[in-house]
């Protein structure tokens, strides 16, 4: 018996309309992938799919978030590589395979992520690789801390179809090296749900890895596909955990020189949530933020301790248009 290549693990939260074609997608890659489905207590059918079909999972009575699910794939799994996929994907053939030479091609390389296209809701048809709209080509961050998908909504121009290094990888689709994920202790659960592949990939830089795009390896991507179906108002809910997660992250390792600018992004931030009639949701979450406070400086000090901030901050405006 040959050791798996790879441990594919997937949260699913009820996403029976998207599961089986990520699923399936998976017959693509050749073999040594070692599966494993984190249902998070969905209530769509998800289950009975799963023990109908034969594929290895776990069933949890309730959703315990995409960070800690994702934690408790990988704790139940061995390979040496990790591909975190959202249940809302579906990988070209052979993705799994180029994102896995790529990642053994450099010992300092922590995690590739593949060029994901956006797969049209509601739709199981997907179009031609080369004229999709792009979800991303790698994460990065504004001068202020932000994080955003480069080239998100936009066409496939030249420079997103080369390889290159990214200042961290999408949490959609990436391929981690498990000893950066043992290393640092998986996703920081405490965030449930966005901006724990930020704090993964900030963790990770101070921490000395590096990240890379590889264009080569292609992933379809519907966004959102489990958070929209689960949540009455997800919008609101969405804007709650961005708020807090994305000012937890800042905490943890931005220089204090940024703090004017931080301000005046968080109060345009409320601005925006009250013309969007979710100011209450955004300030939830700010104060969520500012209330763990003591314990993110704790943590920033423990980064510090351990690592170079300075490698994660020099990434700020890099992907930004004229730097």
């Amino acid at each position: 018996m040959h050791a798996p290549t790879a441990a594919v693990v997937i949260p699913s939260w009820n996403t029976i309309e998207y599961l089986p074609a990520c699923l399936e997608s998976l017959d693509g890659q050749g073999a040594g992938l070692e599966t494993i489905v984190i249902d998070n207590g969905s209530s769509d059918g998800t289950g009975a799919y799963l023990e109908r079909e034969g594929v290895p999972h776990v069933a949890l009575p309730q959703n315990i978030g995409f960070a800690a699910a994702v934690n408790l794939g990988v704790a139940r799994t061995t390979a040496a590589a990790i591909l975190v996929l959202n249940a809302d994907t579906v990988l070209e053939p052979g993705c799994a395979g180029v994102l896995r030479e790529a990642l053994e091609a450099a010992p300092d390389l922590g995690g590739v992520q593949p060029r994901i296209l956006q797969l049209d809701r509601g739709s199981p048809a997907r179009r031609s690789v080369e004229t999709a709209r792009l979800y991303s080509a790698g994460q990065a961050l504004r001068g202020d801390g932000r994080a955003y998908e480069l080239g998100m909504g936009e066409a496939q121009e030249r420079r997103y179809l080369a390889r290159r290094e990214v200042f961290g990888v999408c949490g959609a689709a990436c391929l981690l090296r498990r000893e950066l994920f043992g290393d640092l202790g998986g996703y920081d659960e405490s965030y449930f749900a966005f901006y724990e592949d930020v704090d993964l990939n900030l963790r990770a830089r101070i921490a000395g890895w590096r990240f890379e795009y590889v264009p080569e390896a292609v992933v379809w991507h519907a966004g959102n596909a489990a958070w929209l179906q689960g949540f009455p108002r997800p919008t609101v809910d969405n804007a709650r955990l961005v708020a807090r997660n994305r000012l937890a992250t800042q905490f943890k390792f931005m220089p204090p020189r940024a703090a004017p600018r931080i301000a005046a992004v968080e109060v345009g931030s409320l601005l925006r949530a009250a013309r969007e009639r979710r100011l209450l949701a955004t300030l939830r979450g700010k104060l969520a933020a500012l209330g763990r406070l003591r314990g993110l400086l704790r943590e920033r000090r423990r980064l510090r301790e351990n690592g170079d901030p300075t490698r994660a901050r020099r990434w700020l405006g890099a992907g930004e248009v004229g730097a």
